[in-house]
């Protein structure tokens, strides 16, 4: 099986290049697509003319109506599905998802979907790990790793800054190299998770919706 991975940056990308294989093995495929931003979904589902300003949600029904119709000229035995991943920040995740599924329903056909929400932000994949961020930062605070609670609404990007980054997440915004460092996390937590460990409720949401494609589409 074929999978697209939309991602809203590029630290995003980073991560799930190395995330992936460990969760499908070396039998399917995936491209990760990443975006300088998550954008909003066009109130008309008419996508933004301006694409170089690469926005996830300002792009998204384009997007999906292109891979609808590109996936109906697949071969039925190597299917492709696109799973769109984007942090869940402020947003109310029930009205987000049927917002998502309202530009989804308008593709005629629709390309086999998932909608995968980081709650609150990508970072919280890589703290549903602390053995991981403990392998890549040795010295990374131990009190700062135990008060989190996984998937909770408290400024997740901060609270990884203040326990790998010397002088914490304001050192880090006063540096204004945020980004930068995000994607420096992903290269190095990444390859040392246990997908199959991970004590994020919302990670183990797109490992299973990964898994479950690839079962339903090889039987």
């Amino acid at each position: 099986m074929h999978f697209v991975i939309l991602v809203e940056d590029q630290s995003g990308k980073k991560a799930l290049d190395i995330l992936m294989p460990k969760i499908y093995g070396n039998q399917h495929t995936a491209r990760v697509r990443s975006y300088r931003g998550i954008g909003r979904i066009p109130k008309n589902l008419k996508s933004s003319t301006d694409a170089s300003k690469r926005l996830l949600l300002d792009q998204l029904p384009k997007l999906l109506r292109g891979y609808g119709k590109t996936f109906a000229n697949y071969p039925v035995n190597y299917p492709a599905a696109v799973i769109v991943v984007c942090d869940l920040d402020d947003k109310c995740l029930k009205t987000f998802r049927r917002e998502l599924f309202t530009v989804l329903n308008a593709c005629k056909p629709k390309p086999e979907t998932r909608f995968c929400i980081a709650i609150e932000e990508g970072e919280a994949w890589l703290l549903g790990d602390i053995p991981a961020i403990k392998a890549a930062y040795p010295q990374a605070e131990d009190g700062v790793l135990n008060r989190y609670q996984n998937d909770s609404i408290c400024g997740t990007w901060e609270r990884l800054a203040d326990a790998v980054f010397v002088g914490g997440s304001n050192a880090l915004k006063n540096k204004g190299a945020v980004g930068r460092e995000k994607s420096a996390w992903a290269e190095k937590i990444a390859p040392q998770m246990n997908v199959d460990n991970n004590a994020s409720p919302s990670f183990r949401y797109f490992r299973e919706k990964i898994r479950e494609l690839t079962r339903s589409f090889s039987t």
